[in-house]
């Protein structure tokens, strides 16, 4: 049992609490960077360059919000979008019924992920097929995340961040020494606000998957839970001790959102420069079991043939991240859902670590399922950005209730946070719509 605790006051104190943006980023860097993020590259050029930094620097606040929920309320997100206003079908809550209605994308997207990985180690040790590496992908998943414990998870994400990281990064500074270099008039046509009619759907798609994802901020409440910033803080007892801690332990949980926003805004970018660079001008756009065929163009082009390796590296690091971070965090979201939906029990620990456990098995070979099935990744990864695009509005509106409907008054931020806060609901709801319009 997590006790109160007064939170750290420097700088160098709070990052030794840091971890669930280390999770959060992990899972960001896989299906939206590697697939979606370049297919787009690949698909419209430099062009569309400004949706992944939008993408990336405005869904933040609406992070910032869920993990501040999380602190003072100290309970989970499933329980209390039940406990939202509005209207409610068989006792439950419509937004559960909305998230649970688009989940059939979203396990499609990450089936996708689980097709990734396989090609990837296909790629490495052709000797096995493709179908048996997603097998044994889920089951190693599976075995890894089932326990349901903490610390493995951040620290497992950490590692695979600084892994993939460094090869994107490292590729994107070689490439400056070959005839794909990047110009500034590149960077000048990506940040021209443009959007071509061909590039719409895919630039939907990479606007919900890429940046923090409507899926991941949904998740965020379940690791600052878990890191303990709310039992840290300790139940709201009235008190100015109580706000104090409250206000210093989300000073802790906005050094981690910021700095995990930092590190996957520089490695979409990067990732979505090479894209372009690369596959643009030759037209090829990443599709199928080719996908990743297509993709190692990026390093094999610029660096020569020996980089095939370094790409299937970060390749499968960045991949396997996510598919590692999904599992924890969907066993965690479907086990409170379900629990609101009367579905089982989600009550006591030794209740959550059993559902956690039966989930973490469920979900790596369902979606093993769904990749043997449609045998498309691409396509897969970019219909569950749709659905997590659609999830994203939702995910708008609950942030504007816990700002100014459930925030204990001494807690109420400063007004430029609430510009801020503001900037970003104006900007996701003017790019989803756009994205709506010109698909329709």
């Amino acid at each position: 049992m997590i006790s109160q605790l007064d939170p750290p006051k420097t700088i160098l104190g709070q990052l030794r609490y840091l971890g669930p943006g280390f999770i959060m980023s992990a899972a960001i860097v896989g299906s939206g960077e590697l697939i979606a993020t370049t297919t787009l590259g690949a698909k419209a050029g430099f062009v569309t360059f400004w949706v992944i930094l939008v993408s990336c620097l405005v869904k933040v606040a609406l992070q910032l919000e869920f993990g501040k929920n999380a602190i003072y309320s100290g309970t989970f997100t499933m329980h209390n979008f039940n406990r939202l206003p509005g209207l409610r079908w068989r006792g439950t809550h419509w937004s559960l019924w909305l998230w649970l209605s688009l989940q059939g994308l979203k396990l499609m997207q990450v089936g996708g992920i689980v097709g990734g990985v396989a090609i990837v180690l296909n790629m490495a040790f052709p000797v096995v097929s493709v179908n048996i590496w997603a097998f044994l992908a889920a089951l190693v998943t599976a075995l890894l995340v089932y326990r349901g414990y903490y610390k493995p998870i951040e620290k497992g994400s950490l590692i695979m961040i600084v892994l993939f990281s460094s090869v994107v990064l490292v590729s994107l500074f070689l490439l400056q020494g070959t005839v794909y270099a990047i110009r500034w008039t590149d960077i000048q046509e990506g940040i021209s606000f443009k959007l071509p009619p061909e590039a719409v759907a895919v630039a939907f798609g990479a606007f919900g998957i890429t940046g923090v994802g409507g899926d991941e901020i949904m998740y965020y409440n379940y690791w600052c839970i878990e890191k303990g910033y709310a039992a840290y803080t300790g139940p709201n007892d009235g008190t100015e001790a109580w706000a104090a801690r409250a206000k210093g332990w989300i000073r802790v949980m906005y050094l981690d959102a910021i700095l995990s926003m930092i590190v996957y805004t520089v490695v979409t970018a990067a990732f979505y420069l090479l894209g372009a660079a690369v596959l643009h001008g030759s037209g090829e756009v990443p599709e199928g079991y080719r996908m990743i065929a297509v993709l190692s163009r990026i390093f094999t082009e610029t660096l020569g043939p020996w980089a095939e390796t370094l790409f299937l590296v970060g390749a499968f690091t960045a991949l396997y991240s996510t598919l590692f971070t999904a599992t924890a965090s969907w066993a965690r979201v479907y086990g409170d859902a379900f629990g609101q939906l009367g579905w089982l029990n989600y009550d006591t620990v030794e209740q959550r670590r059993r559902s956690i456990a039966i989930f973490s098995w469920v979900f790596p070979f369902l979606w093993c399922a769904f990749f043997l099935f449609f045998q498309s990744p691409v396509m897969m990864v970019i219909l569950g950005g749709i659905a997590t695009s659609v999830l994203l509005l939702l995910i708008v509106w609950v942030a504007w209730v816990y700002r100014y409907r459930s925030l204990p008054t001494a807690l109420r931020p400063s007004r430029l946070y609430d510009v801020l806060f503001w900037l970003s609901i104006v900007s996701i709801l003017i790019v989803s719509g756009y994205g709506v319009w010109q698909v329709l």
